[in-house]
């Protein structure tokens, strides 16, 4: 009922454009187009997943409906502000990166010392965040070691509320961005966004953080330094899912920034040309883990991938920049 009405308020609200900085930005098709839809898909995708764990605990298809889930959160994972920052909700889903193995600690920790009365979803909201979403599901689904801690049923009862858990916070996601969704369409001296300009550089901000994350941390860790490449740094590597995530992430953060070069013709068929070459090239790759960085030619082709994104990130970071006005020197990781 309450979506309902949320969903109703939007429509009132009207399908118009704001304006910032004299131009004319879709924040409402960004919104009912992409935001929206984007999590509803995360929050529908891991109901299934979290439905499947009732069934079956290590079997094919609650790794193929693990796998479409994670794939869902890729996609969004760029939309790190409103909501998903509120409630530490997108570190509950996306603990990573782990540079202290503090996630197959948890683990362990919950598989070799079993309480029940931890693994009921109001107790497991308060475990530690590297207990819980996709990368801890990825541990105990694809983990050789941490797939045999514990007995089966132990196993099982973690599986399962790890996956209710995402599933919850996806589902708070979904709901909380359909209240949040006004805040961007209709900004105002009394709304937390008080203008156009500022919704615009909270999106952008989202576009070019999402591009540099992934550019520094997806393709950076497994890279590491020619003499010392890590293949094993790569997100989601036990599952396969390295390439894909990064996919599904650069298609999110560079769509929000296709949606914001919209008025200028130019700029977007530049941009949407640059995106279009990127997933050419990740989909011909042929390496899904990341691991041809540990052979020169290997290293080669994953460099080449990883320049394709820096081109992708020139044109948001500098021509889009300066088309919508955002001030010189703006680093989306320096915070606001």
């Amino acid at each position: 009922m309450m979506r309902r009405l949320l969903v109703l308020i939007l429509l009132v609200i009207g399908p118009v454009s704001a304006v910032a900085d004299g131009k004319s930005i879709p924040f409402q098709e960004i919104v009912e187009q992409d935001i929206l839809p984007g999590f509803a898909e995360l929050n529908q995708k891991t109901a299934i997943m979290a439905d499947e764990t009732e069934s079956s605990c290590n079997a094919a298809d609650l790794r193929r409906k693990y796998i479409e889930a994670f794939r869902a959160w890729a996609r969004v994972s760029h939309l790190r502000f409103g909501p998903s920052e509120q409630e530490n909700r997108a570190f509950a889903l996306a603990f990573w990166p782990d540079p202290r193995g503090k996630t197959p600690k948890a683990l362990r920790k919950l598989l070799l010392n079993p309480d029940p009365d931890a693994l009921t979803p109001e107790a497991y909201e308060q475990v530690s965040i590297a207990a819980r979403g996709f990368y801890a599901l990825d541990y105990l689904l694809f983990d050789p070691e941490i797939a045999t801690l514990g007995t089966p049923d132990q196993r099982c009862a973690l599986v399962r509320a790890v996956a209710r858990d995402i599933h919850a916070t996806a589902q708070d996601l979904d709901l909380a961005w359909h209240g949040y969704a006004p805040v961007l369409t209709a900004p105002g001296p009394d709304a937390p966004y008080r203008s156009g300009d500022e919704v615009l550089q909270v999106l952008y901000k989202s576009a070019s953080t999402g591009l540099q994350f992934t550019a520094d941390m997806r393709f950076g860790r497994p890279l590491g330094t020619f003499e010392k490449p890590r293949p094993k740094r790569a997100e989601a590597w036990r599952s396969g899912q390295s390439l894909a995530l990064i996919r599904q992430a650069v298609a999110g953060s560079g769509g929000l920034a296709l949606r914001l070069a919209a008025d200028d013709p130019v700029l977007a068929s530049r941009l949407d040309y640059a995106l279009t070459r990127f997933d050419q090239s990740a989909a011909e790759l042929g390496d899904p883990t990341l691991a041809g960085v540990s052979t020169p030619q290997g290293r080669i082709r994953v460099e080449a991938l990883l320049n394709d994104l820096n081109a992708i990130r020139r044109i948001v970071d500098q021509d889009l920049g300066a088309h919508l006005g955002v001030i010189a020197g703006f680093n989306a990781l320096d915070g606001d």
